[in-house]
């Protein structure tokens, strides 16, 4: 029996052991809980140095410097998002007929961006400032808020993260280096909402795109086709101004049987139509592939999404379409206008004959009665 007593010990030991928690009510079970301190604290947008390879884009980060256990605490897991929630505006904005670039970049250096392309007709500019704020619990937290501004040669100004009150001194910095403003600006607004768990790297939605990561290529790629459309809305608006013209012209003519347009404003007509087209295929780009995304797919699939979005091609369809109407209405004017002279040259030329035969007659008539 000897070998089988600490056996005999150690069984009584756990059963003195069972039955002292079982009488101890402060040993109750309870949920384990995490230290606050052991949760992962997620920094999605932080802030970084640009360079002349893509980086994220900063916009508005939360840095916490306090000690406060529960300052860093995420419960956005579960939660029903807001459809408004994140969204970065965007607004694009149509000033002027041209931007002279080169003197807005030297005046603005410290604000430029390193280009990632070889296009020479934008540049894109970033603001940021610091500052920090305290909360009631006495939370200190930094704010980290950046904005962007791409501003194009042909009179487009694109501006992300801008609040409605600000807008007026960047647009005016870009009015510095401008010419041909216009009476009237054209605008339009935008949203970029930014996803890190998204699985594609974009998806759409109404009036904003959802992006799995913004970086500076994808603020130059959005900036390009939002400044391209609204450059679109005036040269369209133009055309729509001369159909109209040509339209009233019609009428006229359908009234009178004439018109009185005189040779000279047919001929500003026809500059007016063929600077606009040359302005919206040369100056806007509107064909030209973006070297961007031409280099990744992921900037490419923004590209013609925003393309398709926007309807750029169909517009251009219809601004053509319009444009040959406007073609052919000078072709048919123009030779109204020559009919218009040859019959004036011919009234001349039947004029003198007329004058020469009656010279002719009194020259006759004169010999005769000598």
């Amino acid at each position: 029996m000897g070998r089988w007593r600490p056996a005999s010990f150690l069984l009584h030991h756990i059963t003195t052991a069972a039955k002292s928690l079982a009488l101890n009510p402060s040993f109750s079970s309870k949920p384990l809980h995490l230290s606050n301190r052991s949760r992962p604290t997620y920094h999605f947008l932080s802030l970084r140095r640009f360079s002349a390879l893509p980086s994220r884009v900063p916009v508005d980060t939360d840095e916490f410097d306090s000690e406060d256990p529960h300052s860093c605490q995420n419960y956005g897991f579960g939660v029903q998002e807001d459809e408004d929630t994140g969204k970065i505006p965007v607004k694009a904005y149509f000033l002027c007929t041209s931007i002279n670039l080169k003197s807005m970049q030297a005046d603005n250096i410290t604000y430029v961006l390193p280009p990632t392309s070889r296009s020479s007709n934008y540049i894109a500019l970033r603001y940021c400032d610091t500052r920090s704020e305290t909360t009631g619990r006495g939370v200190k937290k930094k704010m980290n808020r950046c904005r962007y501004m791409v501003v194009f040669q042909y009179g487009s100004a694109v501006l992300f993260n801008i609040d409605d009150h600000e807008i007026d001194s960047y647009l005016e910095v870009v009015r510095r280096y401008a010419s041909g403003l216009l009476p009237e600006m054209r605008k339009d607004d935008y949203a970029v909402k930014e996803k890190p768990l998204l699985v594609q790297d974009m998806q759409g939605g109404p009036d904003y795109i959802v992006l799995k990561t913004l970086d500076t290529d994808s603020i130059r790629i959005i900036g390009s086709v939002l400044g391209q459309s609204i450059a679109l809305d005036y040269f369209v608006s133009q055309v729509d101004g001369m159909v109209e013209e040509f339209a009233d012209i019609n009428r006229g003519m359908e009234k009178t049987g004439t018109f009185t347009m005189d040779k000279k404003k047919l001929l500003q007509l026809v500059g007016k139509a063929n600077s606009n087209l040359a302005d919206v295929i040369l100056k806007v780009g509107l064909f030209e592939r973006s070297e961007i995304a031409w280099r990744d797919a992921k900037y490419a699939q923004i590209y013609e999404y925003l393309r398709e979005e926007y309807e750029v091609a169909q517009r251009f369809g219809n601004l053509d379409f319009k444009l040959k109407f406007v073609e052919h209405n000078i072709h048919f004017l123009q030779e109204v206008l020559q009919n218009r002279k040859s019959d004036l040259l011919e009234w001349c030329v039947i004029g003198l004959l007329s004058i020469e035969n009656v010279i002719s007659v009194y020259e006759i008539v004169r010999d005769s009665t000598a």
